[in-house]
């Protein structure tokens, strides 16, 4: 089955245009390994050095893995993983 992943339209460049994708993995970081096999350069846009960008945000199942076990997260066939790219903006 695999789990599903919600990829932002930046990214929708290297997903031929998927705004949602399948892949594999025992946890979040094998997951985007998984998808960079399958879609190269997305694992460079999303983590650098083993660890997700601060500047993106992932989900799996609706809860920000930065208060589970971040790149480490366990996935699950079935899991649902949203890739959500920070925004920043608004007058102060």
């Amino acid at each position: 089955m695999g789990v599903k992943v919600r990829i932002p339209t930046p990214l929708q460049g290297l997903t031929n245009g998927k705004e949602e994708v399948e892949g594999s993995g025992g946890t979040v970081l094998e997951l985007l390994k998984d998808l960079d096999m399958h879609y190269p350069g997305i694992l460079e846009r999303v983590s650098e050095g083993g660890k997700v960008r601060r500047f993106v945000n992932i989900y799996v199942n609706e809860e920000d893995i930065r208060f589970l076990s971040a790149e480490q997260t366990l996935l699950k066939d079935g899991d649902e993983v949203s890739i959500i790219p920070a925004i920043a903006g608004g007058n102060i």
